[in-house]
């Protein structure tokens, strides 16, 4: 008897892995909403963007029996659905726009969250990473601190090109305007001073520019326009950071709320590598390093180039919890610094680190341009690829590596030694003379080390 022979569609038909799984195309003034087949009159209902919409949207999940939700959205207009979903126990998956478009199947007439849903309930969707919700919280007083931040450095620009207009020099004898000896200057002429030898005698001790150099820079045109400029530029300046202050403020109250992963008591913090007696640059003014030990349980700050502004960045963005990336490769692959692998018939096509933007792994490069002027293994490192690949090559290099020595300190705990610059070089030699040996086998010779003596001779 003859085999019944299946349709193409009986034949390629997949069996769903999430069979209570919903799809949400997220727009700016409406929301479609897509359950599966069966579970409602109509499976796609449109929903408006109100607060009281996205609270029906939930109520209409949970009726459907709906148990996880993938959203597609630009922007931010997914986060106050996304939050609400996640608080009545969804789970949530916010997946890539360009992921989805890249599946093939999709017809013309199939709305985008069906399309969601039905890849969604076959398991080919992947959620974007997202911490946890503390961890969302520290992440948004961060994000905008250094919104405040990139805001007050324009009107720094905008003060140093009034003095430039007057033609004062105060940036060629001092090396920052912002410093205590630049602000006590502007704000003297600001307040009506004009004379150089008084603006001068303003100095702080530690510049090493003489009275007479600093009066000679500052002997300049001083017109009303101009003042009328720097003088409003300086009041905004002044507004920015008290806004960064109180930024700091609730920085330092969200930070003293998370769990202690370790006994300051019983471990305590080792000293700093640098002394200071006040912040440098945009640090904050509470002990920003007790805070990040506290919490995460290590030192970041011992590893070259992880100051504490850059580890409380790396924090607010990965989150306390390693487990999420199960090992390295998954880490330093989301951050988009391991190089990559596009082979085609066995032959490597490109190796270049796949384009992210993330701002971990920006956070890192800092780092890695910062330990490439330290004498460290790190820096050595650095110096050496940059001169054999270039500077971008090498700090994306030195990046990937500070972040594998992050993960693992991560994972693991301890505390991290530098070998020292020495021992790095020490080591490259003995790599080195280790791979003309294997040459030298391969071609049938052998090499014989030649001593100093026989060298002079």
């Amino acid at each position: 008897m003859a085999k019944k022979r299946q349709s193409p569609n009986q034949a390629s038909k997949l069996d769903p892995i999430h069979p209570n799984a919903a799809g949400i195309d997220i727009g700016a003034q409406n929301h479609w909403v897509c359950v599966p087949s069966g579970r409602a009159n109509e499976c796609v209902r449109r929903f408006g963007c109100y607060t009281a919409d996205l609270y029906g949207i939930a109520d209409w999940l949970t009726e459907s029996g709906v148990e996880t939700v993938a959203m597609e959205s630009t922007g931010v207009y997914w986060i106050p659905l996304f939050q609400i979903l996640e608080t009545r126990g969804f789970e949530v998956k916010l997946v890539n726009a360009h992921h989805v478009k890249t599946l093939p199947g999709r017809k013309t007439d199939v709305l985008d969250c069906q399309w969601l849903q039905q890849l969604h309930s076959y398991g080919l969707l992947s959620g974007s990473f997202r911490p946890e919700d503390e961890i969302c919280v520290l992440r948004s007083y961060i994000r905008q601190r250094d919104s405040l931040i990139r805001s007050a450095s324009v009107h720094i620009q905008r003060m140093q090109k009034a003095l430039t207009q007057m033609n004062i020099q105060l940036h060629q004898a001092v090396s920052d305007i912002t410093g205590t000896t630049g602000m006590a200057i502007i704000r003297a002429i600001v307040a009506g001073e004009h004379d150089p030898k008084v603006l001068a005698a303003k100095k702080h001790h530690r510049v090493k520019r003489s009275e007479a150099e600093i009066a000679a820079a500052l002997n300049g045109d001083y017109r009303k326009e101009h003042l009328f400029v720097l003088q409003q530029e300086l009041h905004l300046y002044d507004v920015y950071q008290s806004q960064i202050a109180e930024c700091d403020r609730h920085i330092e109250k969200c930070l003293s709320q998370f769990n202690d992963k370790i006994d300051i008591s019983q471990l305590p913090l080792s000293p700093p590598k640098h002394t200071r007696h006040k912040p440098q640059g945009n640090e904050p003014a509470f002990d920003l390093r007790t805070h990040l030990y506290r919490m995460s349980g290590v030192d970041f700050t011992r590893v070259d180039g992880l100051g504490v502004l850059t580890v409380q960045i790396i924090l607010s963005e990965v989150g306390l919890d390693p487990s999420r990336f199960p090992t390295v490769k998954h880490f330093t692959s989301w951050l988009g610094l391991c190089p990559g692998s596009r082979i085609t018939g066995g032959k490597i096509k490109s190796s270049q680190t796949r384009p992210v933007v993330n701002r971990a792994a920006n956070a890192f490069r800092m780092a890695a341009q910062t330990a490439g002027k330290s004498n460290s293994a790190l820096g050595a490192f650095y110096r050496r690829l940059r001169s054999r690949l270039g500077s971008p090559k090498a700090i994306t290099a030195t990046a990937h590596k500070i972040a594998r020595i992050f993960y693992r300190l991560w994972t693991t705990g301890g505390d991290y030694t530098d070998p020292g610059m020495d021992y790095y070089e020490q080591h490259y030699r003995e790599r080195m003379v280790n791979n003309l040996h294997k040459k030298a086998q391969a071609f049938g010779f052998e090499l014989i080390p030649q001593s100093s003596e026989n060298l002079v001779s």
